[in-house]
């Protein structure tokens, strides 16, 4: 395993990052798995030198926390780094039970808490932007969670990179502490991160953690194969479909196809080749890569050995032309 410092916090955390949406409950997604087979998976990412896991409450609505908290209870709890997230709706009769409202961070934040089974979560992330409440007083909630040691650090997920730039501003304004991590929408097939969001994040030290490095399965098979599985037919046909859309677009089927021609010719998995890709970029820090098998999750790892040339990298990127922004609104 390789390690990073994590933005300009200090903390030291795998290249690779467990996500835990696949753990839980399948009555969240088809294809989530149960505690009984989220184990072995966890167990074998320890093994393999993973020590960063992040999870949210929204995921198989608080059950993903409880599984990840269940296994990590049997292993040293200062040897892992816990990410979660709040935000999302946790109970439909309940108009408090989400956003980013003093109310709401500190009730959810205890919550999640209390399912993880720590006194301190390491990394509490705010999972999307919210339009109803003001950042000050988002960052202000969190801050005093920083300093009843409840979180150690916090962070944010994909929004504009302006209201990013703005919530970084009134930190440093109030004297708050910052946002010190963003989990951006960012693949081989869905680079818009580029444009503004990433420099930013290189020029104020912000890790870089991206989810759906795998373009949610879209880079790790043939494209006219994706609904060959479990969950990418789910994908074609959901609320996902359009994110799917997105990745097929303005260049991104001979992206796929580029990668399927570059693993064979490197005898490696097309999940290895987009994975890699996305390691060889300087501004992230570790990709979260969700997976329901051990086997993919040993092909992740196996994915910091893969060297690409400049002119490998060139080739995967050139087909890209600017999509829709995806991932938030």
């Amino acid at each position: 395993m390789e390690y990073t410092t994590l933005g300009d916090t200090g903390m030291t955390v795998s290249r690779i990052c467990l996500g835990c949406m696949s753990f839980g409950s399948n009555d969240y997604r088809d294809w989530v798995l149960d505690e009984e087979d989220s184990r072995p998976i966890i167990e074998r990412a320890i093994d393999l030198g993973i020590n960063f896991f992040d999870t949210a409450n929204v995921y198989s609505n608080g059950e993903s926390e409880r599984v990840l908290g269940n296994v990590l209870d049997d292993y040293e709890r200062d040897e892992q780094v816990i990410a979660t997230k709040g935000y999302g709706e946790m109970d439909e009769d309940n108009p408090n039970a989400s956003g980013l409202s003093r109310k709401a961070i500190e009730q959810e934040l205890s919550n999640s808490l209390d399912r993880l089974g720590v006194d301190t979560v390491d990394l509490y992330q705010t999972h999307r932007w919210d339009y109803d409440t003001p950042i000050e007083q988002t960052l202000r909630a969190l801050d005093d969670a920083v300093r009843r040691n409840q979180v150690r650090y916090v962070g944010t997920s994909s929004q504009w990179a302006h209201q990013f730039a703005d919530a970084l501003h009134t930190s440093d304004r109030l004297g708050l502490e910052r946002f010190q991590t963003m989990q951006n929408h960012y693949n081989l097939a869905y680079r818009e991160e580029e444009r503004e969001m990433l420099p930013l994040c290189e020029r104020e030290g912000i890790g870089v953690i991206p989810w759906s490095p795998l373009a949610r399965g879209y880079l790790t098979r043939p494209h006219e194969e994706l609904a060959e599985t479990v969950r990418g037919e789910y994908m074609e046909n959901s609320q996902f479909a359009e994110r799917i859309a997105t990745y097929r677009a303005n260049g991104g089927e001979e992206i796929n196809e580029r990668v399927e021609e570059l693993a064979a010719e490197k005898d490696v998995t097309m999940a290895q080749i987009s994975l890699a890709w996305l390691l060889h970029q300087d501004a992230v820090d570790a990709p979260i890569v969700g997976t329901t098998s051990v086997e993919h999750l040993e092909d992740a790892v196996e994915a910091l050995d893969i060297d690409l040339s400049d002119s490998d990298l060139e080739y995967l990127e050139e087909p890209y032309q600017p999509v829709e922004i995806n991932g938030h609104d």
